[in-house]
């Protein structure tokens, strides 16, 4: 193969903007920016890097993959003979004369990024997940004109130290422009970004605005007008002037502007406001939510607004999920994202999600703000056993740079995630350069490495059931801290549990490959997907349940709720995981059994759903048997994550293949963000055989919410 080629792109300083802009085809005095999308239907080759393709005759939808092309193109996602390159193409208009500013955004493509415009190299932009932005005012012409961009075939078009996306459970790395390009067309002075710095004690927000000009600099004034974003009401206005002098190719200025009867956002009242910033030859108009996020060392919690939050959700792997067979549009298509959140929040009463080892197309961030759902945002790096050389700090501030700087304005975002169970101190290093650019001081999570600020998340990934003789007795009498076998929470940093479990199944039912050893061994390798899917719920909700209750995590979130569904590979032995072939076979899987129209297992929904109950419970009781014709105590703790006390009717029961053998009950009180334990004495029977007890929260005109767990009496 030819040797690749990277030239130092020749575009504007830095970054350009956070948000949504004002688009049009035209600008005028009262929309002075345009925005010209190139989404829709490309052309797209496949040949060499270094040599343009004479024929495009494949197309291809942006956003999206090349394995969306129409004729479809052999082998892609696997490293091939038959390219090194995909050259995709199309024409668009420019109407009117050029304006003095014109750029090019491309704002998410695999792999690595070079721009031609009208035969003139715009130049490269190598990260793979985040935007790259082009200088286009030289090339771009009035009338027709002609792009075309140049992506490698595979994840290491791009040598060592750029972040690959590489993912262990990953066998297929698919290129393509996978999210908006955009053309951004402007006078000066050009707004290149601006930042919105919610101040909810002050009922302020202050906005940082950032420009630039084409030539000698002059002061600029820059205008601020503060809408609700739903209705367009003003409630507040500002300004600040921005000398000429001020040092550097970008020029900051600030206001602090006062907003009228503010009201915060959160999951439970997503209200979003938007500014529009406007200089004498642009205008941009970004949304933001009034609210503010941290994690708090002292107490454990995550402090929303103010307030202890309590986080329980779930995990996307979007990249996965981008190899499963089922995928097509899906990732892409408004309607498909936004149900998929709103059952996230509706159905299973998740507040929380982290966007896993990879970045979501930017249309799933507006749905989170628009939804309500807290997001930790994880850069693309997994690696449990770095090399020297497969990280650079330097090259990680700058990726990362372009990340916080493309996310900060999002009020669902509040975490950001330097990386997925990955001990290398460059990531150390280079969170502690780029943290000081977010003016919100939302956290980080650094991976399997220490956390570099007190007040930053412990990421804790407790995984009992990855041996195969797993049994709930390991959670009698423990803390609820969990262990982690690389770098200990020595600091008591906070707890973000954000993977635990091990029980995956297929789509199907059927055990998937890393978890064959466990379902193998309690049910043996012919049990039927029911049962599987049964112990998969029954374990997990007990799992939940005891995370949840002991109180001592500010987050729990179940792993996964999208991903991939592939099948099992054969004769599976436990800690084989590097011999699994992932082009053919899957590691995990989520609890979807039809995924188009979003359909749980409804074993999972049975039972997981209670488990991630606001108000919730847990009967804190392991044991797997129990002698006969004793009396036995039963704790069962309440808890509450609202903020108003609960009041209602603990229900215990005694139960044999579903029939009741006693029943109790006690009334309850739980304040506001507090907990209540109960006890409730029964006998045990003394005739051998199953049985099972459950506990209930119970209140008229509401759903009740269970805790059971399963016991035999045995002579």
């Amino acid at each position: 193969m030819q040797a690749r080629t990277w030239v130092a792109a020749g575009i504007l300083a830095g970054t350009i903007l956070a948000g949504t802009m004002l688009a049009g085809t035209a600008a005028t005095a009262d929309a002075p920016r345009r925005v010209i999308s190139l989404d829709g239907m490309w052309g797209v080759a496949e040949g060499t890097m270094n040599e343009q393709p004479s024929h495009f005759d494949h197309t291809v939808p942006v956003p999206g993959l090349v394995d969306m092309a129409e004729p479809a193109f052999a082998d892609v996602g696997l490293k091939s003979e038959r390219r090194e390159a995909f050259w995709y193409r199309r024409t668009f208009r420019v109407d009117g004369p050029v304006p003095a500013v014109a750029v090019l955004k491309i704002h998410q493509a695999m792999y690595g990024k070079r721009v031609f415009l009208n035969g003139t190299l715009l130049g490269d932009h190598p990260p793979y997940f985040t935007p790259g932005y082009f200088d286009a005012r030289a090339a771009l012409q009035s009338g027709e004109n002609e792009i075309l961009v140049r992506l490698g075939a595979y994840r290491d078009a791009v040598p060592k130290p750029n972040p690959d996306g590489h993912d262990w459970e990953k066998g297929h790395y698919i290129p393509g422009i996978f999210d908006s390009v955009e053309l951004i067309l402007s006078d000066v002075p050009h707004i290149v970004r601006i930042q919105a710095v919610p101040d909810i004690k002050t009922q302020t927000v202050t906005v940082h605005a950032w420009i630039r000009d084409v030539g000698p600099p002059v002061a600029a004034t820059v205008r601020f007008t503060v809408r609700e974003a739903a209705g367009g009401r003003i409630v507040g206005e500002g300004q600040c002037v921005i000398a000429a002098e001020a040092p550097g190719p970008e020029r900051t200025g600030q206001a602090t502007i006062a907003v009228r009867d503010c009201r915060l956002w959160s999951p439970e009242d997503p209200f979003l406001y938007e500014i529009e910033t406007r200089t004498a030859g642009d205008a941009m108009m970004t949304r933001f939510g009034m609210r503010t996020f941290r994690l708090d060392r002292l107490t454990g919690r995550a402090i929303l607004n103010g307030r202890p939050y309590f986080m329980r959700g779930s995990n996307i792997c979007l990249f996965r999920f981008l190899e499963d067979e089922l995928r097509g549009d899906k990732p892409w298509r408004e309607d498909w994202v936004r149900r998929l959140h709103e059952r996230f929040r509706d159905v299973m009463r998740w507040n929380s999600l982290r966007y896993c080892i990879g970045f979501p197309p930017k249309m799933w961030y507006r749905i989170a703000d628009e939804v309500g759902i807290l997001i930790q945002d994880e850069f693309p790096i997994w690696n449990m056993d770095p090399d020297p050389g497969d990280f650079d700090a330097d090259e990680l501030v700058r990726q990362y740079t372009e990340w916080v700087q493309e996310r900060w304005n999002h009020p669902s975002v509040v975490i950001w995630s330097a990386c997925n169970e990955t001990p290398a101190p460059e990531t150390d290093n280079a969170i502690r350069k780029v943290r000081t650019l977010d003016f919100s001081g939302r956290p980080w999570n650094n991976g399997w490495a220490p956390a570099v600020d007190p007040n930053d998340a412990y990421e804790a990934h407790p995984y009992h059931t990855a041996g195969s003789g797993f049994k709930l007795s390991v959670f009698e009498n423990r803390s609820g801290v969990p262990e982690q076998r690389i770098n200990p929470n020595k600091h008591k940093n906070p707890i973000i549990l954000n993977e635990y479990g091990w029980l995956w199944l297929n789509r199907d039912g059927n055990p998937a490959t890393i978890s064959q050893p466990f379902y193998h061994h309690a049910l043996g390798p012919h049990a039927t997907p029911d049962q599987y899917r049964y112990l998969h719920a029954r374990l997990l909700a007990a799992k939940t349940e005891f995370w949840r209750c002991r109180r001592a995590c500010a987050a729990v979130m179940h792993f996964v709720s999208l991903s991939a569904s592939k099948p099992a590979q054969p004769k599976y032995r436990k800690g084989e995981w590097k011999s699994i072939d992932t082009q053919r076979y899957g590691w995990t899987c989520d609890d979807w059994t039809d995924i188009e129209n979003l359909t749980w297992d409804p074993m999972f929904l049975t039972y997981v759903r209670d488990a991630f109950a606001p108000v919730g419970l847990m009967l804190d009781a392991w044991a797997e048997e129990y002698p006969g014709g004793q009396a036995r105590e039963f704790p069962v703790v309440v808890i509450n994550d609202l903020y108003e006390p609960w009041e209602g009717i603990v229900r215990f029961r005694l139960l044999r293949e579903g029939a009741p053998l006693e029943e109790k009950t006690q009334p309850c009180t739980v304040p506001a963000l507090g907990d209540k334990t109960l006890a409730f004495t029964v006998d045990i029977p003394s005739e051998t055989g199953s049985y099972q007890i459950e506990a209930a929260l119970v209140r008229p005109g509401a759903e009740s919410v269970r805790s059971l767990r399963d016991f035999v009496v045995r002579p």
